[in-house]
């Protein structure tokens, strides 16, 4: 076993929202070539025939406004360049047609092309190039929020391809149950009552303890606390603060201030950087729960389906969807100081070594590493690839971490 792992204590994941890896880190392609980000040469026509390019305009706040849909019948739309189109090769060029359904205007239409400059993201940036960025990271399905986060949860969505809530059909079990019934202990960190919602129903229904808010999370990691695994949500909604001030959402779902959401992640990377020994112990992954509607040029795979099936009228495209392709791929970012500096996880760009993640890969991974042999999982989960090889046997030296200064 490398050291890494066998120093580590602790799994967390934080969550973010609706956001593309192209949108989020395409333009890391710049500063190092094996991150399969944006050319620049990537194009999707609009309405009028033209080619609309992809463009560093991308802003923090009222750009994507309105949100940009997400929902199964757009993504299809999205992916395959129409909403009547055959599940057949994706061709990725159905994004500005989308986007340009819900206001019937091409200009504002060709902004979902647009992508954020490194500098824009230091915080993200630094972290993907710092640690290990992953290339082949999609989103679960081609659809909304809630179905996507299911799959972090339970390692499948029970067959639901939309945001109502659904009723668990099968005896798959949340990775929180599964760390429970082995005595490890858990915790999914929450902001308020508008976070907690956002879950699917029924999540911890039995276990209300294992809830626990962001400044508790904080404080674990302050006093050493920390959990086995922990899951991180950010803030969903802005909230009238004291004095006239506002607790600003930090999701970066758009169109939420994507700046918010940098703070936000700076902050949990200090609060386990600066407790050595948590330091020394902990894999934090960094994630969104799906692309939001924004433009990404990788083509989702394949993948084992879990057996289920989404009918016709289910996913509004006139075709079942059998769970047996991903979603639009998204932003995910390892960090641990048992990674080497600059590691890039191939993805299906590379058909010799390339690998694919997705949100089963999470609870795949907890269970592995935590649990060991575990048979009641869905088949996606299974054979869902895990992640902790990433970490080696050297650790790399404080100096030589990044560290985010927040009052700057």
């Amino acid at each position: 076993m490398p050291t890494g792992l066998d120093k580590l204590k602790h799994i967390v994941v934080v969550m973010m929202e609706n956001r593309s890896f192209d949108h989020m880190l395409g333009g890391l392609r710049k500063i190092d070539p094996r991150i399969n980000g944006l050319t620049g040469k990537e194009t999707n026509p609009d309405t009028s025939g033209e080619p609309a390019p992809v463009k560093p305009k991308a802003k923090f706040q009222s750009q994507l406004d309105p949100d940009p849909d997400h929902h199964f019948p757009a993504v299809h739309k999205q992916i395959f360049g129409s909403a009547l189109a055959a599940p057949g090769v994706p061709t990725m060029d159905g994004f500005v047609k989308s986007y340009w359904d819900q206001l019937h205007s091409i200009d504002h239409s060709r902004m979902i092309m647009y992508y954020f400059e490194p500098k824009n993201l230091p915080v993200l940036s630094t972290l993907a190039l710092q640690f290990a960025v992953f290339n082949g990271w999609f989103s679960s399905i081609p659809g909304p929020t809630i179905c996507n986060r299911a799959f972090a949860h339970y390692g499948t969505s029970f067959g639901s391809v939309g945001m109502n809530p659904f009723v668990i059909s099968k005896p798959w079990r949340s990775i929180y149950d599964r760390m429970l019934d082995a005595g490890r202990s858990t915790k999914l960190y929450y902001y308020d009552g508008a976070s907690s919602t956002m879950e699917v129903v029924n999540l911890l229904s039995r276990q209300p303890q294992v809830f626990g808010t962001f400044g508790q999370f904080l404080e674990d990691c302050k006093s050493g606390q920390l959990p086995d695994y922990s899951f991180i949500e950010p803030n969903y909604v802005d909230h009238p603060g004291d004095g006239g001030g506002e607790l600003i959402a930090s999701d970066q779902h758009p169109d939420h201030d994507v700046q918010a959401g940098e703070l936000f992640l700076a902050a949990i990377y200090n609060a386990i950087h600066d407790n050595p020994a948590l330091w020394e112990s902990t894999a934090l992954l960094i994630t969104y729960d799906e692309h939001g509607g924004i433009y990404d040029h990788v083509p989702p795979p394949a993948c084992t389906p879990d057996g289920l099936v989404a009918p016709a009228t289910a996913t509004e495209t006139g075709f079942a969807f059998k769970f047996d392709r991903l979603g639009v791929r998204v932003p995910a970012v390892l960090i641990s100081p048992w990674i080497a500096k600059g590691t890039v996880v191939a993805g299906p760009e590379d058909p010799a070594a390339g690998r694919v993640f997705e949100h089963a890969s999470i609870p795949a991974t907890v269970t592995k590493f935590f649990l060991g042999k575990y048979d009641a999982r869905s088949p996606r989960e299974k054979a869902a690839a895990t992640f902790l090889d990433l970490l080696g046997d050297t650790m790399r030296p404080d100096a030589a971490c990044p560290v985010f200064h927040m009052g700057d």
